[in-house]
């Protein structure tokens, strides 16, 4: 037995970590979507997301933009492969279907928000974790999994708040 010991953590605990606490958030609908847009993002590849980003969750069935028709009509017979393998990365069921939309100007917005990551935007990520989400990702044992749970909560919120505007 090795003296050192490694605990490795992986997307894939992040994902089915966070699902636990989401009933103690007021926000969980929102940290359900970045979790669900951040599983899309995970399933679908560096390839894919340039061609294909998540824009919404309502009632289980998430939106997709599609930058054209072809794009639309090759994904449209992996959806039900795609809703499966969300549901999985999450570790729960939070997506009953998928929904394609061609709307090139939202994927191109998608991969300008999805490569924000200036300082800018991750100090605005930090002010957006409010007491009560701080008190719920206290039972995260685990520091760097609770570090990168606040990080991508903030995030989703700043988001949130610019398509608010």
């Amino acid at each position: 037995m090795n003296v050192f010991s490694f605990k490795i953590i992986t997307v894939l605990d992040i994902f089915r970590t966070l699902p636990g606490i989401l009933g103690n958030i007021d926000a969980a609908e929102d940290v359900r979507r970045a979790l669900v847009f951040a599983a899309w993002r995970r399933i679908a590849g560096d390839g894919l997301v340039e061609h294909a980003v998540p824009v919404s969750l309502e009632d289980g069935v998430l939106s997709i933009a599609v930058a054209s028709v072809g794009w639309q009509r090759n994904l449209r017979d992996l959806c039900g492969q795609m809703v499966f393998k969300v549901n999985a990365v999450l570790g729960m069921h939070a997506v009953s279907a998928i929904e394609l939309t061609i709307d090139e100007a939202a994927v191109l917005n998608g991969r300008k928000t999805s490569s924000a990551s200036g300082i800018d935007f991750e100090v605005e990520a930090a002010k957006q974790i409010s007491p009560e989400l701080s008190r719920a990702a206290d039972s995260i044992e685990d520091d760097a999994l609770r570090r990168q749970f606040l990080v991508a909560a903030g995030k989703c919120l700043v988001r949130r708040e610019r398509s608010n505007k």
